[in-house]
């Protein structure tokens, strides 16, 4: 997999056999790219040697990734009628474009990406954190005239940072996204462990997890595996507030 720009979006030009050998490997570069968000994410296919055409399934699966948040579009460059085709009867087509050159791809993008305001801060690893990043978290949506979100969003943030805190040794990196609609919190952490939400708490206690009380207080809520580690994120709008 080759990096490059084009008009703006991320253009990577994938080479090789695609098959189970290699489908995560780029089903999580596409996610990674994505999570850097640019307008968008193009991928050249025409390199790709793929002996089961099931396996063009990892751009639907790399945009279901995405798809909610950062909400950028992937599109596929395939210079190649026949294997444009194999790719649209793969079911490919329904939810991602394919083009036959990157021009037309970038072309192809329309109204451009929603307007967002980011912010981020790097916390160490100790308990102190906690209570930072809620700081961090009230202090930017005041700032942004969302103070109704706040209540929700401490708690989530601080599932999240407890998280981090508990099962890696990395530092904290919060990330809160906002757009006309929605406001998103990001918590990045050096270990590539997903994370997975559980009905209860471990240990016993007849309490619910710390992912099911963000899923309760999020509108969406997803692990994306991301450069150096994973992003686990969460998305509120109005219907959040409490």
């Amino acid at each position: 997999m080759t990096v490059a720009t084009a008009a703006g979006s991320c253009l990577l030009t994938a080479a090789g056999t695609l098959d189970s050998s290699t489908y995560l490997e780029l089903r999580d570069c596409v996610i990674r790219a994505a999570l850097a968000e640019p307008p968008a994410v193009v991928v050249d296919v025409s390199g790709l040697d793929v002996p089961a055409s099931s396996a063009w399934s990892v751009f639907t699966s790399a945009r279901w990734h995405v798809s909610t948040w950062p909400a950028i579009p992937i599109l596929l460059v395939c210079p190649r009628p026949d294997v444009a085709a194999a790719i649209a009867n793969a079911g490919v087509t329904r939810y991602l474009s394919v083009h036959a050159d990157v021009e037309s791809a970038v072309g192809s993008l329309t109204g451009g990406p929603l307007p967002r305001r980011r912010v981020h801060a790097v916390l160490p690893h100790r308990v102190s954190s906690l209570r930072g990043s809620r700081d961090f978290v009230a202090e930017w949506l005041t700032r942004w005239s969302q103070e109704l979100l706040i209540p929700a969003a401490k708690v989530i943030v601080d599932v999240l940072v407890e998280n981090v805190l508990r099962h890696t040794n990395s530092p904290v990196v919060v990330a809160l996204e906002s757009t006309s609609a929605t406001i998103t919190i990001a918590v990045h952490d050096n270990s590539a462990v997903p994370a997975i939400r559980h009905e209860l708490a471990t240990g016993g206690a007849d309490r619910a997890s710390g992912l099911a009380v963000v899923g309760a207080l999020c509108r969406a809520w997803g692990s994306n595996p991301a450069p150096n580690g994973k992003t686990v994120w969460a998305v509120l709008g109005p219907e959040n507030r409490l």
